[in-house]
């Protein structure tokens, strides 16, 4: 095994003896996966076996999902959990997960296919880098579900939508347009009368159609405190044993402050509301854990769903118990701290993949999914070449950030692994297909035709936005190397490495997808909010940079996260 996977794995499990010694159940699993032998520009086809730390058949190690989940709402309805996060200019969007643990999420659904309130959607005029769908309210109300989102947009764009659905595993409806709440939660009252909660402490009711905003009813329900000086937000509200519960992010940005969740209850919504700070605790060797939410199980027994800013995978969610004391929805363990396992509200649900491997066989894409932006109808294909997926060329760009079709799943924590096979032999000059760990700042391997034949690049490549178009000004690209190619058909491969400290990724390539080669450099992959907010992922694109016509054919697309190392 390699020097690289070594050091990876003996960050990975070593909590591994203390948790053995509680006695609980670790699944094994044997994967077998092609590893550079250090040193010998050989391969040697490895089986490892490791314990999956990330559950048991009753419990669940934090965090309960280390993938990018931003802004989570969650609901109960029976037996089932809702989930829904942020994906922002991802395309389908806003997804909805299922689950009856809260550990093992299934995407069910996703709101909307795509948006189309600006050619910045389609990659034209600009982009929606880092805006689009933001923190969506998921609710269900009289046998009815309703999702509410608002793009992080000015003007028209911004507008809110509001989406309904009788089951929340098939389509969506749109139900209505509104003007833009930030951050925003959907409530429904006893009463049947339905609020926005938005912003900084601001309340407004809707008209009992949720067509529009009652006149005269937009307030603020709690002024800041004087030492809440920076970020509140992330609105989450619930109703319990006859008060109302609003649960926000509150970070303070001076020495000594951390971020935090906090509540303001009432026993009015009007008000007054009193303040407590319900959870402010780092964890894992990673920042202060803040924004998300509370939900009961079928027992009675009350939980938080909360994310954490982990660097370059992006903000991942952790599951921790919530004790009433006192009124108040208190989060973490009795210490008031993030727990390192929790039990779930059931037990013996079989494991769910984030992420996925995919053979390409069948017609539609696997729901894990999602293009960068609006996809071009016509510009790809699971059908022309059974077991494969064909993204075509359909306009002549300058770089990846403006490539239309480029596909993309998550990364996950605490290490990763994706390898594709990949068809390029009907390319034409100047067109460019690969695999990308995609951000702001991406590590791309690159198949390019050139006057001369083909040639595999890895470079680091890094965006530079217009600040109100988020326009691409400039893609700062830089070669680490550069390998000349005779064969059309290439296996590529990026591990992802999220340890403390690490966010690294390493690059290879084979020509026979048994034995593999490094190329460039380990890249440190990074989070930046001004570009495209959300945590690193796996990219596979093909453009043109002179003509169209091209096309690139890839084959399986072959996953393994940590847990199976």
């Amino acid at each position: 095994m390699s020097n690289h996977y070594d050091a990876v794995m003996k960050n990975f499990h070593s909590p591994l003896s203390m948790r053995l010694s509680r006695g609980l159940t670790v699944l094994l699993l044997s994967v077998v996966f092609p590893l550079q032998m250090a040193g010998q520009g050989k391969t040697a086809s490895s089986t490892i076996s490791v314990a999956d730390i990330h559950q048991t058949r009753d419990s669940v190690y934090n965090p309960m999902a280390w993938a990018d989940l931003p802004d989570p709402d969650v609901i109960r309805v029976g037996e089932y959990y809702y989930l829904v996060s942020t994906t922002m200019h991802l395309m389908p969007g806003a997804p909805v997960m299922r689950s009856r643990d809260l550990v093992n999420w299934e995407t069910v659904s996703y709101i909307f296919d795509r948006l189309t309130d600006s050619p910045k959607y389609d990659l034209l005029q600009g982009t929606v880098y880092g805006r689009g769908q933001w923190a969506t309210s998921i609710k269900y109300h009289k046998g009815k579900y309703y999702a509410l989102l608002a793009p992080n947009e000015s003007g028209p764009m911004g507008d809110t939508y509001i989406f309904t659905t009788d089951d929340p595993t098939t389509t969506w409806t749109l139900h209505s347009r509104l003007r833009h709440f930030h951050d925003a939660s959907l409530f429904f009252d006893d009463d049947d009368r339905v609020y926005v909660v938005y912003g900084t402490g601001q309340l407004c009711e809707l008209l009992p159609d949720l067509s529009g905003v009652v006149e005269g009813s937009d307030k603020h329900i709690f002024q800041r405190e004087a030492d809440e000086t920076g970020l509140l937000e992330g609105s989450r509200m619930i109703k319990h044993n006859g008060r109302y519960y609003l649960l926000m992010i509150s970070h303070v940005y001076a020495p000594g402050r951390h971020r935090r969740e906090v509540c303001y209850r009432a026993d009015n919504i009007s008000g007054p509301y009193e303040k407590q700070v319900i959870l402010e605790s780092d964890f894992g060797g990673f920042p202060y854990v803040g924004q998300g939410t509370i939900v009961d199980s079928q027992q009675g027994d009350w939980y938080g769903v909360i994310f954490q800013d982990r660097g370059a995978v992006g903000r991942v969610l952790t599951l921790m118990p919530c004790r009433w004391i006192d009124g108040w929805p208190m989060l973490g363990d009795a210490s008031g701290r993030v727990p390192a396992a929790v039990k779930k509200p059931v037990a013996g649900e079989t494991p769910v993949p984030l992420v996925v491997s995919d053979d390409f066989g069948s017609p539609q894409l696997k729901r894990q999914w999602q293009w960068n932006h609006n996809p071009v109808a016509g510009a790809w294909s699971l059908t022309e070449r059974k077991g494969w997926l064909r993204l075509k060329t359909s306009r002549v760009v300058p770089n990846l950030y403006l490539a239309p079709n480029t596909l993309t799943q998550r990364m996950e924590g605490p290490v990763c692994s994706a390898a594709v096979e990949l068809d390029v032999s009907h390319l034409q000059e100047g067109d460019c297909a690969g695999l990308a760990a995609f951000n702001g700042h991406s590590a791309v391997l690159t198949v390019s035709r050139e006057a001369k034949g083909f040639a595999l690049s890895m470079t680091e490549q890094v965006v530079s936005l217009t600040n109100r178009e988020k326009e691409v000004s400039k893609v700062a690209v830089n070669e680490k190397e550069r390998v000349p190619l005779k064969a059309k058909k290439v296996w590529l491969r990026i591990d992802g490495d999220f340890n403390v400290g690490k966010d690294m990724a390493t690059c290879y390539y084979s020509l026979d997808g048994r034995q593999w080669k490094q190329v460039g450099e380990p890249f440190k992959m990074r989070f930046d909010y001004r570009l495209l907010f959300m945590g690193t992922k796996y990219a596979l694109f093909c453009y043109a940079t002179q003509k169209t016509g091209g096309y690139a054919d890839f084959g399986r697309f072959d996953y393994r996260s940590g847990k199976e190392f």
